[in-house]
């Protein structure tokens, strides 16, 4: 039997082999994909996917502050203007999917070093743009460019730690990128207010190629040699592949089930800071784009020390629980790690920021709101970092295929939101919006607990070829 990602490995990994318990040939091979890379150097390959994620992300970010005077400048409307960061969502759909086929075919440094200059490209089009449709157009091509690096970055992790060691190291890939979209409105508000939003963008293309240069110098591939044999062997190309293939994971009820959950998480993150110029920005009186922009670092300190947090925790849960078990290994146990995120700090950050924008008035209202931006922060990384590395456990060996599928089909629903949210605001107000996607994300909390109830008769009903048991991975 060829040996594959889902060759069985015996209990104990890579202790096992160090300790002479297994002499079997196919054994020892899946085991070499571990120790391929030492430590230090796992380190620097997270280091630069976490750079590589982080500087895309800012094209997302530092628009959001940048929407009034780019309304202003191209004479239209804020909601119209706001359209892009929908689009831009509906875009990273599509390029997660596409990214995310190649990388597990071609490898990630292949996808690496075409993305991040269509990032870079797409952000000097955007620059330069004078209507709408050309800053709409250039919006598609930056965001296209910057989709890659959440799931081939997850991809990344997969690929190079173990069972017990992936949440922790995916907590750390996520900590590092998701501070981008939190800085980013910080970076662009300064820049708006004291030079202009196409000098933000020009910024941007120059970030990006600083993300470029140290991935093109140092990051190794690390996806299985014998995938990139097998593309090579069967002459394989980029037309032969079909992006959307992946998207049929989303059958299994498991994956689906979770893809809505977190997106109900996620959507409140949206909710909170999309609309931030015309909610906490009116409510107080606050027109420099950027202090609009200093709003998002509570949201970027809370992801920043979110994420570890929380893959540190779903590793130990899994650990806790195989042990509570008897050694044997649930991987919806890693799910209970989302427990605190999606019932309490979520649902209770969206809903009384809108109470408190309503109905605080004064600095005690802004520190308040303050306060409510740093738990979603947290909480959204309590509940995306562990369903992330879920995928990766029950998917090993087409693990970012599955991420970009939950994360593209999330990110679909979420620019539809997106567009709707300023919209909702005007009729209903901020205090019923935000209790409106309260609820839901209560809603997500409680799919997920069907996950972690009935996820092993779920993945029965269909099999995708789960990762069946721990040293599968």
């Amino acid at each position: 039997m060829e040996p594959t990602e889902d060759s069985p490995l015996l209990p104990g990994g890579a202790a096992a082999s160090e300790a002479g318990r297994t002499t079997d040939p196919e054994l020892l091979k899946h085991d070499l994909l571990y120790q391929r890379f030492k430590p230090t150097e796992k380190r620097v390959i997270v280091a630069l996917i976490s750079w590589a994620g982080f500087i895309p992300f800012l094209t997302s970010g530092s628009f959001i502050p940048s929407i009034p005077q780019i309304a202003r400048d191209l004479d239209t409307t804020g909601p119209v203007i706001s359209l892009a960061v929908s689009l831009s969502l509906a875009t990273a759909s599509l390029g997660g999917l596409t990214w995310a086929c190649y990388s597990g075919g071609f490898g990630r440094r292949f996808v690496y070093l075409r993305s991040l200059p269509c990032m870079c490209i797409g952000s000097a089009g955007v620059a330069m743009s004078r209507t709408i449709p050309e800053l709409m157009f250039w919006r598609v091509v930056q965001a296209f460019g910057a989709s890659s690096g959440m799931s081939v970055g997850a991809g990344v992790i997969g690929d190079i730690y173990r069972l017990e060691e992936r949440g922790t190291a995916m907590g750390i890939f996520f900590g590092a990128t998701l501070v981008g979209p939190a800085v980013a409105p910080l970076m662009g508000g300064i820049a708006t207010h004291y030079a202009s939003w196409r000098h933000a963008q020009w910024a941007l293309m120059v970030m990006g190629l600083m993300a470029l240069i140290p991935v093109y110098l140092w990051l190794p591939e690390t996806l299985n040699p014998e995938k990139l044999e097998r593309v090579k062997r069967e002459r394989l190309s980029i037309f032969s592949m079909n992006p959307f293939a992946n998207l049929l994971v989303l059958r299994s009820p498991n994956i689906l089930l979770l893809t809505l959950a977190g997106t109900a998480a996620l959507i409140t993150d949206f909710v909170m800071m999309v609309p931030l110029a015309y909610t906490i920005g009116k409510q107080y009186g606050i027109t420099n784009e950027a202090l609009i922009g200093a709003f998002f670092l509570p949201t970027g300190a809370g992801n920043f020390i979110g994420a570890p947090i929380a893959g540190r925790l779903s590793d130990w849960t899994v650990v806790k629980w195989r042990k509570a078990r008897g050694g044997v290994w649930v991987p919806e146990d890693r799910l209970r790690a989302c427990i605190w995120g999606s019932a309490v700090f979520v649902p209770l950050s969206v809903l009384l920021s809108g109470l408190t924008t309503t109905f605080v008035p004064g600095t005690p209202g802004i520190v308040l709101n303050l306060v409510w931006l740093f738990m979603n922060g947290i909480g959204v990384d309590l509940v995306l970092t562990p369903m992330s590395s879920y995928y990766v456990d029950i998917m090993h060996s087409r693990s970012a295929e599955t991420f970009a599928a939950s994360a593209s089909f999330r990110a679909l629903i979420i620019a539809f939101v997106t567009a709707g949210t300023l919209p909702l605001i005007d009729t209903v107000g901020v205090a019923w919006t935000d209790a409106i996607f309260s609820f839901v994300a209560w809603i997500g909390f409680g799919i997920t607990m069907l996950v972690i109830w009935y996820g092993d008769r779920m993945r029965a009903w269909l099999d995708l070829g789960f990762t069946t048991t721990d040293r599968d991975n």
